[in-house]
């Protein structure tokens, strides 16, 4: 980590607190310490709770001053809160004046006293409670209360504590300590990973540098609408208009010339204060009202899929480690450890380098990942919303060019629509199974290899290849399956080989074997249930149990809030009661639903000749043997 951003535990191994370290003063335009029991409980929560290795507290914003005492500007209740934690669960003895207020004689009164009082002992200093400062004994006392109500073992909790870090961020010299605090109190928010993250990587830039990092960033953090539009007018052409259209990236370096006038302008905030974006016609309006276009990601999320294609491109190989779990609680750690280990062509990578040559992947793949990976779609207020994969066009005249949406081009050079429309639809089908079936943003590592491949300009010259890719994502996991032949796996049936199943099913929509059951309109949704068709637990045992209810023929896969008797209940009274649930089904649901004539043929005959037949269907698309 740099000078400016230093990472702090609260409590160390050798039970140093972070207040033996440093000495820390609230200026006078801070308030009095405010927490109430709701913020202090959840704070001992968060500590209590956590099983991670590390645990990322929050940010402490700090000016050093002439007498080297840093002044808290923002996290200050956080940071007495924690004071008053520490005085609660050991005896640390940091002395006096560790921490204190600005011109708030009470509240030092107080800070000191805590530092020497027993857990039960303050009469000695009521004679004097015109000193005190109410909130700080009130805080103290809702610490109390909970470590004695719920019974929570200290040692323990100072375990856990050990753990956690607060990252110490100082804001750079001359800077105007009033004008930040009031940027600070707008946006009532604490700083998150990518916030620190963004300082630590504009840290070594010069300030024309850091002017085009900021404006680059901030428009690719957020991840509503399209990136085209989060950037003003002159920007937007500058980086997106080849000829009459907005759909390649064009000419990145002449940001540096365009945005030098700007540069006077842009304060030292902009190394941690995240700016303002103009408002979009994609973005959320002032009343709140659902953005059009909605990410399947978040930022933090994105950033780890962008290090994942970046480190191949630009690091040596075997310099650097980064797990493969999207983890977001670990972004920072992620990032410190590739900057502080990579090399380039054999040497240490310059820290400038890395930061420049990241923060053009960034745009890079953000424009990809909005043009080539779906979205959500909101057309109306009401609805729910559609998956989209389209990319942004414009038109008119060149002083008044409109943005317009049109679906993805997934087609080569001078290619007919007829031919390529149809294969963005593939795409979409593709990407909405892949999506629906890893639901956590940890494991998505689908959404990597997808822009780690669009990366590469010579595979966007072969766009009709994409879906070929794509499948091989889909098919890899489903391979295992049928190499492990373990059909007989009940819930435990991976997800994505049921929604590829389906993807199979939807692709043969226009076979007049599936003809009447119209699936040219499903879509997949988060059907996140595996059931069994002929039930694990017959309903009241009114008819009998199935030794092989959990073979791979017996198996749908369906929405989790669906009533809980549909498990329960014999495939004919689940065709009866849940008709409607049905049509509008898994495809396979729907083939399962029309071969049950009787529950005992269901069971005896039609469960195996169905298994048999959805088996084949996998293994020819996975270009395998089919299973006798």
């Amino acid at each position: 980590m740099s000078d400016m951003i230093t990472p702090l535990h609260i409590l160390d191994d050798n039970n140093k607190t972070l207040f033996d370290k440093a000495k820390y003063i609230i200026p006078l335009y801070q308030r009095a310490f405010a927490w109430s029991d709701k913020e202090i409980c959840q704070l001992i929560d968060d500590i209590k709770d956590f099983s991670a290795d590390h645990y990322y507290l929050g940010s402490l914003i700090v000016n050093l001053n002439k007498d080297g005492i840093y002044e808290v500007i923002d996290g200050q209740q956080r940071l007495t809160a924690l004071f008053l934690l520490l005085d609660h669960v050991g005896d640390y003895n940091w002395g006096k004046d560790r921490l204190g207020y600005e011109c708030r004689e009470r509240s030092n009164y107080t800070l000191n006293c805590l530092a020497e009082l027993s857990n039960d002992s303050i009469e000695p200093y009521l004679a004097n409670a015109e000193k005190i400062e109410q909130s700080l004994i009130s805080g103290r006392k809702i610490i109390k209360d909970k470590f004695g109500n719920e019974k929570i073992d200290i040692d323990k909790f100072i375990v856990n504590l050990k753990k956690v870090v607060l990252y110490r961020i100082e804001v750079p010299p001359h800077t105007d300590l009033n004008r930040y605090f009031e940027v600070i109190n707008v946006r009532g928010e604490q700083l998150e990973q990518h916030d620190i993250l963004k300082a630590k990587l504009m840290e070594p830039l010069t300030d024309s540098e850091r002017s085009v990092f900021a404006l680059v960033w901030d428009a690719c953090r957020d991840m509503t609408g399209y990136v085209q539009m989060h950037f003003d007018k002159n920007n937007r052409k500058t980086l997106f208009c080849s000829g009459w259209d907005w759909l390649e990236l064009d000419k990145y370096n002449e940001l540096y010339n365009k945005n030098n006038d700007e540069i006077t302008k842009r304060s030292a905030l902009d190394i941690i204060a995240r700016d303002s974006l103009p408002m979009t016609f994609d973005g959320e309006d002032e009343t709140g009202a659902r953005v059009r276009f909605d990410s399947i990601i978040g930022f933090t999320h994105f950033l780890l899929h962008v290090l994942k294609v970046f480190a191949p491109i630009e690091l040596d190989k075997d310099s650097y480690s980064i797990p493969e779990l999207l983890d977001d609680k670990k972004l920072l750690d992620t990032f410190t450890s590739v900057i502080d280990r990579c090399k380039q062509n054999g040497k240490q990578i310059d820290k400038k380098d890395f930061s420049l040559k990241f923060i053009k992947c960034l745009l890079k793949c953000r424009f990809l990942f909005d043009k080539y990976i779906i979205k959500r779609e909101y057309k109306n207020e009401d609805e729910n919303g559609d998956w989209s994969l389209k990319e942004l066009h414009v038109s008119g005249a060149k002083s008044q060019k409109k943005p317009y949406y049109k679906d993805t081009y997934f087609g080569e050079y001078n290619e007919w629509e007829q031919t390529f429309a149809p294969r963005t639809k593939i795409n979409l089908m593709l990407q909405s199974c892949l999506r629906v079936s890893y639901t956590s943003p940890k494991i998505m590592h689908w959404i990597t290899k997808l822009l780690q491949w669009s990366y590469d300009d010579k595979n966007r010259q072969k766009l009709s290849r994409y879906q070929v890719f794509a499948e091989n994502i889909a098919q890899e996991p489903v391979k295992e399956f049928l190499n492990k032949k373990e059909f007989k796996l009940g819930v435990n049936t991976p997800h994505i080989v049921l929604n590829y199943l389906d993807f199979c099913l939807w692709s043969e929509r226009d076979n007049a074997n599936y003809k009447k059951f119209d699936f040219a309109k499903f879509s997949f949704e988060f059907r996140s249930s595996v059931e069994h068709w002929y039930p694990q637990r017959p309903s009241e045992q009114s008819f009998a149990k199935w030794a092989d209810v959990d073979r791979f023929g017996n198996l749908c896969i369906i929405q989790r809030n669906i009533n809980s008797k549909f498990s329960n209940l014999s495939p004919a009274s689940k065709n009866n009661t849940y008709s409607q649930m049905i049509e509008k089904g898994s495809l396979k649901l729907r083939l399962m639903s029309e071969k049950t004539n009787a529950d005992a043929i269901w069971k005896d005959t039609a469960c195996a000749v169905h298994e048999k037949e959805m088996l084949s269907i996998l293994q020819n698309a996975c270009n395998m043997p089919i299973i006798p």
